[in-house]
């Protein structure tokens, strides 16, 4: 790709998403039920290179030649252990929930420190995936739950209780920063007394174009929903969770503006 086309492009995706926020800031935002089996229909019917690498599977392009997808799965482990340990509740954790758990980074590494891992995900096939490469790695047992955008909670049935709740570069995929509050709820319902959550966020710094977008679910995925840090914080402890950290990453191999937040059940 010359550095003119590369240009030609980016400049494109921004007035695209110029467009898309206008349009939501004077009133014609979609509705959450519309954005939601927008989001269904890709995660469960789109294939290829773009979607791959979306639902990061060790496969996708973005991970040749690089220790990008195991260092995903590790930094975030590291994150998990450094609260758990200070909060003096360490391993083995007996289960671990890794909801949207694409391709099984974070279940892989996660995966040899628990009793069971339960990898939740729109796609069956992305869910049998993320199975295959925890065996790889491990005979920890894994079970699959496949859940549905606009009920997410009828997921809970087939999970149980947990120790340790993942849900890492899902909240920037939502639909509306509202249907956070109902994964939020899932995490804590789930979650043992004393559980840890590790939550992501994609943050708004402030500038229009990081701004949740509300519409068009599939021109911009990863930029669909994002939350104000502070607002975040406050929210979490709406639902009856416990803030414990933050870690902030304004940039890295696959995108910017991450806010890591390390969360406690009271």
């Amino acid at each position: 790709m010359t550095a003119s086309t590369s240009h030609l492009k980016r400049w494109a995706r921004t007035t695209e998403s110029v467009l898309q926020r206008t349009l939501t800031a004077i009133g014609l935002s979609q509705s959450t039920a519309r954005i939601a089996a927008d989001s269904q229909a890709y995660w469960t019917s789109s294939h290829g290179k773009r979607w791959m690498a979306n639902s990061h599977w060790r496969e996708a392009p973005i991970f040749d030649d690089n220790d990008l997808w195991i260092r995903m799965g590790m930094q975030h482990l590291g994150m998990v252990e450094r609260s758990a340990w200070a909060a003096r509740s360490g391993r083995p954790w007996r289960r671990v929930v890794d909801w949207g758990c694409g391709g099984g980074a974070n279940a892989a590494a996660f995966a040899p420190h628990t009793g069971e891992l339960v990898g939740v995900d729109i796609s069956a096939e992305t869910v049998a995936e993320c199975g295959r490469q925890v065996a790889l790695v491990c005979d920890t047992p894994f079970r699959g739950v496949t859940v549905d955008v606009a009920e997410p909670e009828t997921a809970m049935v087939d999970i149980g209780s947990c120790d340790v709740f993942l849900c890492l570069y899902v909240f920037e995929l939502i639909p509306t920063p509202e249907y956070g509050v109902r994964l939020l709820h899932i995490a804590r319902d789930l979650l043992t007394p004393g559980g840890l959550a590790l939550i992501q966020i994609k943050y708004d710094d402030g500038r229009w174009l990081s701004r949740p977008r509300r519409r068009e679910y599939r021109r911009e995925l990863a930029g669909m929903t994002t939350y104000r840090i502070p607002a975040f914080w406050q929210l979490v402890e709406r639902c009856g969770l416990t803030p414990v950290s933050i870690e902030l990453v304004p940039r890295n191999e696959l995108d910017e503006r991450y806010a890591y937040f390390v969360i406690r059940k009271r």
